[in-house]
């Protein structure tokens, strides 16, 4: 059994200040992100919060990081596969993969834009670095970077809260992707 009032390790606690942010954000919306709520929402003082980010800009900024390098972590496995077609298709799949544990779309960036539109800078460095692995993965890059851009769309549409397509016609759209990919 371990000691409840040993330290815990700093990447730990770090981590749990950043998922609740980003369930904050996601569930009432990037207006209630406060360093409070995000405190109490991951069980840290305020103190242990500023400790690991010194403002609300850093927090956000680690938010980006860490939702970014998700991503990356995702095309460089399928990098390595060596398959082709295999960075587009791991996109594609990870997609799916938050429709179906019904991952609300990542609201925390807009909380990012609102308090700092220089930050879609690194977004964009981030999204122009995937899309160059896709395109070097590809049979056919342009085909690539269309299948790409329909899932941002649908992504950028939930964010805006602006969708045109049902979840029926979603999953049809990626699964229709994924098959021309093979």
């Amino acid at each position: 059994m371990s000691n409840p009032t040993a330290p815990r390790p700093k990447g730990k606690t770090r981590q749990r200040l950043l998922t609740a942010a980003e369930t904050i954000a996601r569930s009432e919306g990037p207006g209630a992100m406060s360093l409070d709520a995000v405190a109490a929402e991951a069980g840290v003082s305020k103190g242990g919060l500023l400790y690991h980010f010194p403002s609300k800009s850093k927090l956000l900024e680690a938010m980006v990081d860490d939702f970014l390098s998700r991503f990356d972590n995702i095309l460089q496995d399928a990098e390595r596969s060596g398959q082709p077609n295999a960075v587009i298709r791991a996109y594609i799949q990870h997609f799916l993969d938050e429709r179906r544990c019904r991952t609300p779309p990542p609201s925390g960036l807009l909380a990012v834009i609102a308090d700092d539109p220089g930050m879609l800078a690194p977004i964009q460095r981030h999204h122009r670095n995937f899309l160059a692995r896709i395109r070097a993965n590809a049979t056919d890059s342009d085909f690539a970077v269309t299948a790409f851009m329909a899932i941002q769309a649908v992504r950028n549409a939930e964010l805006l809260n602006t969708e045109v397509l049902d979840e029926d016609e979603i999953i049809h759209l990626a699964g229709w992707l994924l098959q021309r990919l093979q």
